[in-house]
């Protein structure tokens, strides 16, 4: 697995905060902050996937259609 450096700017709280969690763990902080980036891009992945897949071949033309033609009024109550 290769490696990059990547200078992190955390406000002190937040730092002081993930310091804490990962001490916790038992982890160092880097490794800490290494496994909670990679599970946020997991998600946002995930996610990603999961609209896209379920958008199937929309383009939201449709979408446009049925705004273009709406009422313009207030919605009822």
């Amino acid at each position: 697995m290769s490696k990059a450096t990547y200078p992190l700017k955390l406000p002190a709280s937040v730092k002081k905060a993930a310091q804490r969690l990962a001490k916790e763990d038992g982890v160092s902080l880097n490794q800490w902050i290494a496994v909670a980036v990679a599970q946020k891009v997991g998600v946002v992945e995930t996610a990603a996937q999961f609209f896209r897949k379920r958008a199937g071949s929309a383009t939201g033309n449709g979408l446009l259609h049925y705004l273009e033609n709406a009422p313009d009024a207030p919605p009822e109550q």
